[in-house]
């Protein structure tokens, strides 16, 4: 039986060590990569939405996803939802700039449904523009287009 030996992180969970590039997608080993975001870091609100904020601006959305799903994990049960559509929003980009177009819109949709339950502006994060762009992206990747530029869409989390 030839079993492959899995990496595994500091604590022993598995996770792959193989660089990545700045969408996310793993390289060959001994390739330059992009940085890694750490798990499970808990920030404030307003840390998390501008360390987003700088990934998404910087082409980087699965990186911001990877954030904001540290606020969806650690937040108060009242704001889950709202963290997990917003990671969802960006994993959505994600898909859709790695030319997955038909996952990155079904992502878009489902964080603009869950981000479209919050009708203040938590943290100063603008969801009915944020909602509004989603659906709006989600509509242009209905049929055959190239990837999308993550930099040219990156959302603006705060108005």
């Amino acid at each position: 039986m030839n079993r492959t030996r899995r990496d595994r992180d500091e604590e022993g969970r598995a996770r792959n060590a193989r660089p990545r590039d700045g969408l996310g997608r793993p390289l060959p080993y001994g390739e330059e990569g992009v940085e890694r975001q750490p798990e499970g870091v808990v920030r404030t609100p307003d840390e998390t939405v501008r360390e987003a904020q700088r990934l998404l601006d910087s082409g980087m959305p699965f990186h911001a996803h990877e954030v904001l799903e540290d606020a969806w994990k650690s937040g108060p049960e009242e704001e889950r939802e709202l963290w997990r559509g917003l990671a969802q929003l960006a994993v959505g980009l994600t898909h859709a700039a790695r030319g997955n177009t038909a996952g990155g819109a079904r992502l878009l949709l489902r964080g603009a449904d869950r981000i479209g339950a919050f009708t203040r502006r938590p943290y100063g994060i603008d969801v009915g523009a944020l909602a509004t762009w989603a659906r709006s992206l989600a509509g242009r990747l209905d049929g055959p287009v190239d990837p999308v530029d993550p930099v040219a869409e990156a959302p603006r989390l705060r108005g």
